[in-house]
């Protein structure tokens, strides 16, 4: 993928975003919720961005940020309909390590930031939902675990950090509740190997223990999810996922996988559709 590619994958994000930057705790509890703006404006030709983030926290100043680039950082990948990713291109158990990730659909984005302060556990996360500022936005309910079970079927797409060509692979996502608090999820990349994992529902959680890099599965508002190590093992990979249900059978998914060295070393797009509910 060449550079000139992925910035032109970035002026897909131009407009003014309206909307909000939700602090949740690594649990996922609403901590606090602060109106926002974030404006993209392309200038030069297309050549230079210029982004200006305005802040309005409950009893404090208006907090105002302008940023201005010509290139991008090694840490950021963006896919074909600017969905992108941002963060760390390499995990350390002494280093502050993070990212965010966001989604794209028509006029509405949704972004997700994880921190994980110099631990291996999840300290807290960002979710922030905009919508262009004369566009109204949808309403989605929070996100539950019946809305999710079912057959899906999609395609994923990956891009790398060192611009190899992207890989296309299709996919076959089948999620069942076996029992009331259980979750089993079967999933097929083709070509490629089937994986099958079960996870305990715990309160608006889900928890992945198999294998040896547990996961945690949060569902949020807006039909979000985020994916992440439960802890991170150091010399497994592990990856950190942001789910959105855009419509009861449509759904979109970014994953930002990291190898067992903790390097970063792909960002892959899913986009799926519920083709049979369950029962």
């Amino acid at each position: 993928m060449p550079l000139a590619s992925q910035w032109e994958r970035l002026l897909k994000n131009q407009g003014a975003w309206v909307g909000s930057f939700t602090q949740m705790s690594s649990a996922g509890e609403i901590q606090d919720d602060t109106p926002t703006e974030v404006t993209l404006v392309a200038q030069d030709g297309g050549n230079n961005m210029r982004q200006e983030i305005r802040k309005w926290p409950s009893g404090k100043p208006t907090q105002e940020t302008v940023l201005e680039y010509r290139s991008l950082g090694r840490g950021v990948l963006f896919c074909e309909d600017g969905a992108f990713s941002q963060g760390s291109i390499q995990w350390s158990p002494v280093s502050e390590f993070g990212a965010e990730l966001g989604l794209i659909h028509g006029h509405e984005r949704l972004r997700l930031a994880l921190v994980f302060p110099r631990q291996a556990s999840l300290g807290s996360l960002t979710l922030i939902r905009e919508h262009l500022k004369d566009a109204r936005p949808s309403l989605r309910s929070p996100l539950s675990v019946d809305q999710l079970l079912g057959t899906w079927i999609g395609q994923a797409t990956t891009v790398y950090p060192d611009y190899q060509p992207e890989t296309v692979v299709s996919s076959r996502l089948v999620l069942m509740a076996p029992a009331p608090d259980t979750l089993t999820q079967t999933l097929s990349l083709a070509p490629g190997p089937t994986l099958e994992s079960q996870g305990q529902r715990v309160g608006g959680m889900i928890q992945f223990s198999q294998g040896r890099q547990p996961v945690t599965v949060l569902l949020l508002p807006s039909g979000a999810s985020v994916t992440f190590p439960t802890a991170i093992v150091p010399g497994y990979p592990f990856f950190l996922e942001l789910g959105w249900l855009i419509t009861p059978t449509l759904r979109q998914r970014l994953i930002r996988s990291y190898d067992e060295r903790g390097s970063w070393v792909g960002l892959t797009q899913v986009v799926e559709e519920k083709v049979a509910a369950v029962g």
